[in-house]
């Protein structure tokens, strides 16, 4: 077992910016020590972290409204919120039959106005823009989450600010051009049917840092994370309710520093204190593909993918025969799966692409750092890092190869290979 350690990432000398390096693999050395890490983009960083925690509060605190009785101007509120999650029994959808709720739209605004304030030439990356509540006059449910979940501005948060800030993040908000370029990318939810669902299921609030075309840093803050790793599968996982003790975690990367995690803070009850306490993440250590725990995309199955040829796929069975692999069970979302790499709950994440749906940048960007800064790797199904810069106007598309294979490191080359084999025959 991994030894905690106290990660001060977070206050470095802004007169420093040298990256302190650290081996990817655990010392022997069972000591607690406290790492000093002078990290390039720690304001950056510092930023991104405190976005993402007040994101996850918006998140939980919307979704319970679902659960209380209020009354006068508050229930009206909560009336609104909820014809976001369903109309006559439907989960509202947007065009591309996607869902969304208030806390996307609250996210994406929160995030986007934290931001811009320490870095406001910085442009945005992100999966909403303000039509759809604009056309449906849904605006006042969202300006009251974002207020209510500010850092500043609290009480002069106009209907404009908010669909502005989320509009910073929009397409054709920004057009980059074909240069490298510096840019915040953000999935507000990913896993929104997961959120949808309520306290079970997990979702992700994701960001990352792009500068000169490279991933710098990333935090994800999953709210429904279950700390605890006694359980042996991820249906056990969401078995487990928001109120539970030992749940929620944010998930940091920065290049060259390793990926961290940490307690999220109690949400439903601000006055439990949480340990600051940074643990360093690693990916798993199977070194053999009929060994290693896969996680598919909810809405692809086993049988499409080429390892059904060579391996059976078992949901969550300890007793894996030959010709089997343990398939991890459906939850919504890509950065979920990709945080269940990072932290050595899976091993493989493989996704394949599909030509009636684009993959979007923001639900890999942030999972991609923390992969990568715990040891594994991420490619296409060629073996090319996936290029962020394919969508040369936007950078909102990216264009993987045959589809996208995350794992542990140890067993990517042999994934490939079979893969390759498969597919050529």
């Amino acid at each position: 077992m991994i030894p905690a350690m106290d990660l001060h990432l977070l206050r470095s000398s802004t007169g420093f910016s040298a990256i302190r390096f650290f081996p990817r693999y655990p010392s022997p050395s069972p000591l607690r020590s406290r790492l000093f890490i002078k990290a390039k983009y720690h304001r950056e960083l510092e930023a991104a972290v405190e976005a993402v925690e007040r994101a996850c509060r918006l998140c939980v605190d919307v979704n319970s409204l679902k659960n209380l009785n209020l009354t006068s101007c508050s229930l009206a509120i909560a009336l609104v919120q909820r014809s976001l999650f369903s109309v006559e029994g439907r989960i509202i959808e947007k065009k591309d039959q996607t869902p969304v709720t208030v806390a996307d739209f609250g996210v994406q605004a929160l995030i986007s106005l934290e931001l811009s304030k320490p870095f406001p030439s910085i442009p945005l990356v992100a999966e909403e823009d303000s039509g759809f509540l604009r056309s449906n006059n849904l605006v006042d449910p969202v300006v009251s989450a974002v207020s209510d979940h500010m850092s500043f501005n609290k009480k002069s948060l106009s209907h404009d600010d908010v669909l502005e800030a989320i509009d910073r993040g929009g397409k054709n908000a920004f057009a980059m051009g074909t240069k490298p370029a510096t840019y915040w990318i953000l999935d507000p939810i990913d896993g929104t049917r997961g959120f949808v669902k309520g306290s079970q299921a997990l979702y992700v609030v994701g960001l990352s840092l792009v500068v000169e075309g490279e991933i710098v840093l990333g935090v994800m803050g999953c709210p429904n994370w279950v700390v605890d790793a006694t359980y042996k599968s991820t249906t056990h996982a969401q078995s487990y309710r928001n109120s539970s003790p030992g749940l929620g975690i944010i998930m940091v990367a920065h290049v060259g520093c390793g990926t961290w995690k940490k307690r999220l803070k109690n949400m439903l009850d601000r006055s439990t204190k949480i340990s600051s306490d940074w643990t360093r993440c690693f990916v798993d250590g199977f070194c053999l593909v009929s060994d290693a725990r896969f996680c598919i995309p909810e809405s692809q199955t086993w049988e499409s993918l080429p390892l059904s040829v060579l391996y059976k796929a078992r949901i969550d069975d300890d007793n894996v025969g030959d010709k089997e692999i343990c398939l991890l069970s459906a939850f919504c979302g890509s950065l979920c799966k990709y945080l269940m790499v990072a932290s050595g709950r899976a091993s493989v994440f493989i996704l394949r692409a599909r030509s009636e749906k684009l993959i979007k940048v923001w639900d890999h960007a942030v999972g991609m750092i923390c992969v990568h800064e715990a040891g594994g790797k991420v490619t296409d199904w060629k073996g090319r890092e996936l290029d962020l810069a394919a969508d040369k106007v936007e950078r909102r598309i990216i264009y993987p190869e045959g589809g996208i294979l995350v794992t542990n490191g140890k067993i990517h080359n042999e994934t490939l290979e079979m893969i390759s084999s498969i597919s050529s025959a």
